[in-house]
């Protein structure tokens, strides 16, 4: 299996491949941006699902590994088993979250810190890879962290109810069509069977490219909205289906569990191979060991206002815990890293949080 390749405007002298498996041998993706600088606090950068690390290199913004290089951070790029740089989400075994919290950030995790020694190491994870590294930490699988940024959601996914419902449908209306729903029209073509569902997207949206409607207007067709539409750059979204991939049916599930439980839940209850997950992430809580700052865009379309609810649950249940919360004005829930403006609105806090505990 070949990775696709990044797509960086980066010297290729200071990007590192690294040929990396997770826990259980699943090919993954791993990558370290350095000068050469053997001191530097090193950043796990976690994407979100159907995402890949191409959301915090992309060539056309100052993106966030170039901040975290001018600051002096060693980033590290991890493509876990979502990212559409691999080829799961279409075919393959399938998977759920607890494989990513089980196999793949612990397993990404140890082996950085085998290359990095004493030097901190923090994580900034975006989306569904913030959830399952909640997962992952109160577990008790990746201890000593420096410090952790989890943008969009964390311990306590929380949706809109018509996306909650969407969600549902789509999963029983499709799943015997579908193993998962594309995003790149072109791709596809205008006869095919994807096609209502492309229909369905560009229902009501503002934005005549039928990429964009499924993402920014309907979120692979559960009615949510991945970013505002106004932040993005040109460049950037003629790159959505680059930066964006297939939505594999198959996980809905896990994703209603968790959203019903408005927490990060274990899916493989009766697999003993699972024991080392909590049932319920949030009851475990209190085993974070690091500071924590949860971001999230004024307008998420996508996880709403979770992060305020989980900055909120964890000040009540769990006080002792160093944990922030930081809301950007005029973002939606993508567009927190790949927009335009991203630099100056949102990687300062970021880097304010990192210097803190650096």
């Amino acid at each position: 299996m070949i990775l696709r390749p990044l797509y960086t405007r980066l010297d290729e002298t200071v990007v590192e491949e690294i040929p990396f498996r997770a826990g259980d041998g699943t090919r993954l993706g791993l990558t370290r941006v350095g000068s050469g600088r053997g001191d530097r606090p090193a950043v796990l950068l976690l994407h979100g699902h159907t995402a890949s690390s191409d959301m915090f290199l992309q060539p056309e913004t100052r993106n966030l590994v170039d901040v975290l290089l001018d600051e002096g951070y060693e980033p590290w790029l991890l493509d876990w088993r979502g990212s559409c740089r691999l080829p799961y989400n279409e075919t393959g075994r399938r998977y759920t979250y607890d494989d990513v919290a089980l196999y793949d950030i612990p397993a990404a995790v140890a082996y950085i810190r085998q290359q990095i020694g004493e030097r901190p190491l923090f994580a900034v994870a975006h989306c569904i890879g913030a959830l399952s590294l909640s997962m992952s930490m109160t577990a008790g699988l990746v201890p000593g962290l420096a410090g952790v940024v989890a943008q969009g959601v964390f311990l306590t996914p929380k949706l809109a109810a018509r996306t909650s419902l969407k969600m549902t449908m789509a999963g029983e209306l499709f799943r015997s069509r579908f193993d998962h729903i594309p995003v790149d029209f072109r791709k596809v073509g205008f006869w095919s069977r994807y096609t209502p569902l492309f229909a369905l997207a560009s229902k009501g949206a503002s934005c005549p490219d039928p990429t964009c409607q499924i993402l920014s207007n309907s979120a692979w067709c559960v009615g949510a909205s991945l970013f505002v539409h106004e932040n993005l750059s040109d460049a950037t979204h003629e790159r959505l289906a680059q930066l964006l991939g297939p939505a594999p049916l198959w996980i809905l599930p896990h994703l209603r569990r968790v959203a019903l439980a408005r927490s990060v839940v274990r899916w493989n209850q009766g697999d003993d191979r699972y024991r080392a997950l909590p049932e319920n992430a949030l009851d475990q809580a209190g085993r974070i060991d690091c500071p924590v700052l949860l971001v999230s865009g004024s307008e998420n379309g996508m996880w709403l206002d979770s992060q305020k609810l989980c900055h909120e649950v964890l000040a009540a249940r769990q006080p002792q815990l160093d944990v922030r919360y930081e809301e950007i004005p005029g973002y939606g829930h993508f567009d927190t890293f790949v927009g335009r403006g991203a630099a100056l609105d949102v990687f300062g806090h970021i880097l304010d949080f990192l210097d803190a505990h650096a």
